[in-house]
């Protein structure tokens, strides 16, 4: 008799935790066996609230993902539900599609972590997990039998992709985009093989730049010089309006506009919630302070990093406010309520996109500089140390909330200073600048955000800050 295996037994000796944004780790810590007992964990932390006999799957391009999601479907089918896989599609996507049919579903990916590391993020019928969610996950007592050498392969499922497609195409006219000249940085993007059809349908000319059969971790949040100046040599050599890509899992946007300047993500989303007439917004701490000096809301919440922190504020938001939206410093856009755009309705979608909010700017007549223009002019700049263990991180913090007085002197600052410890240590000088030190949920990394009246003052205040604390 084949023995039976206990999912928080087989969890809790994976290595792998839970971040600000699902359940991350090596590739080598997601065998078989681990794969299933999260998944068959996340059905037993679900099933009392929520009816359902199938689970989708989807996965990015990381080398790993589609064994894992084969893991995933051979433990769910030891307890004999049905799995629909829906192969790679961006995270929003599946989380779409399996809101609109009602059942649960499972993201594989590492979004922009390198390779060598992967990931798994789930959603409720209703949208993602939460936080008391991921507890229940972890010490499910769920049973299961070790997973055989050799899964069955997952037949495809092509209408993820379609209804993701039709959410926008229903809601722009046919000529949108006419007139425009958009390229798109595909790298491996999982929505690479949609973006550019999507745009031409709205009457865009678009150019595809920079696939890659290699898996590229682009992090929306700290750009690096390569594709910073990849964007200027395109947008010379093309003369681009405007310039999209995503993370790895296309949840975060990075658009550059007519002069080939990536965006910030804060400044992306304030822009997109302008436009949409939100009434309520939900953002964490790190995003920029020209979100509340533009006073285009009724309400702002500010709240830790990661999605989930940001959808909790949603239902007290909901009490008294119609339209909701959040958005995080990667551009992540989640729409917390149903809105009328255009004359037409567009669903809630309560999880990070990056389509939405690339193409309400880009429907706009005027350049993107000129929007940018019209905002307060405050920049916020982020880098961060890799291989960076969190005890240091959390002993660097701990120091600090004693006393910055020498670390500010270090930046070049004697000022008096506030403190806010919604998530890591953000110092806001009295001057107005801004640098918040984080260990960050999904990877060895102390990150670093900074914010003041320039951008070049932003950036020099993140690496001087990085350094200072290296140094340290």
């Amino acid at each position: 008799m084949d023995s039976q295996l206990v999912c928080s037994e087989v969890i809790a000796k994976s290595g792998i935790a839970f971040g600000t944004s699902g359940a991350r780790g090596l590739v080598k810590d997601f065998t078989p066996d681990v794969n299933a007992a999260f998944a068959l964990a996340f059905k037993s932390a679900i099933e009392k609230e929520f009816t359902f006999d199938t689970v989708a799957i989807a996965i990015d391009n990381r080398p790993s993902s589609y064994a894992i999601a084969q893991a995933c479907a051979g433990g769910l089918k030891q307890h004999k539900l049905n799995v629909v896989y829906y192969g790679v599609v961006p995270t929003p996507a599946l989380a779409y599609k399996a809101m609109q049919d009602n059942i649960p579903c499972i993201m594989v990916t590492g979004s922009h972590i390198p390779f060598d590391r992967n990931g798994l993020k789930f959603y409720r019928p209703d949208g993602e997990i939460t936080k008391a969610d991921e507890q229940a996950i972890l010490t499910s007592k769920a049973i299961f039998k070790a997973l055989p050498e050799h899964l069955n392969e997952l037949p495809l499922d092509v209408s993820a992709c379609e209804s993701y497609t039709q959410r926008y195409t229903s809601l722009f006219n046919a000529d949108t985009l006419k007139g425009k000249k958009i390229g798109i940085y595909e790298h491996s993007s999982a929505g690479r093989d949609i973006y550019k059809a999507l745009f031409e349908q709205l009457g865009a000319e678009v150019i595809s730049l920079g696939r890659s059969d290699e898996f590229v971790p682009i992090d929306t949040e700290a750009v690096s010089d390569e594709d910073k100046q990849r964007a200027l040599d395109w947008s010379n050599e093309y003369s681009f309006d405007a310039i999209f890509s995503t993370d790895g899992d296309g949840d975060r946007p990075l658009i550059a506009d007519e002069n080939g300047n990536w965006l910030r993500g804060d400044i992306l989303g304030l822009l997109c919630s302008q436009l949409l007439n939100i009434e309520a917004l939900a953002t964490p701490v790190s995003c920029n302070t020209a979100i509340e000096k533009t006073a285009s809301f009724k309400e702002v919440k500010r709240t830790k990093i990661g999605s989930p922190y940001v959808i909790a504020e949603f239902a007290e938001l909901a009490e008294q406010y119609i339209s909701l939206a959040g958005f995080e410093a990667n551009g992540g856009y989640l729409l917390g309520s149903d809105i009328t755009f255009n004359g037409k309705l567009l669903k809630a979608l309560p999880t990070r996109d990056a389509l939405l909010p690339a193409l309400i700017l880009l429907a706009q007549p005027k350049h993107v500089s000129e929007l940018l223009a019209k905002l307060p002019q405050r920049f916020t700049a982020s880098d961060r140390i890799k291989d960076f263990a969190r005890e240091k991180s959390l002993q660097i913090i701990a120091a600090l909330q004693q006393n910055a007085q020498s670390f500010l002197l270090e930046l070049g600052y004697d000022e008096s200073y506030e403190l806010d410890l919604t998530d890591g240590l953000r110092i806001t000088l009295v001057s107005g600048d801004i640098v918040h030190l984080r260990p960050s949920g999904n990877a060895p990394e102390l990150r670093c955000y900074a914010e003041a009246e320039s951008s070049e003052k932003a950036i020099k205040l993140v690496n001087k800050a990085l350094v200072t604390v290296q140094a340290s």
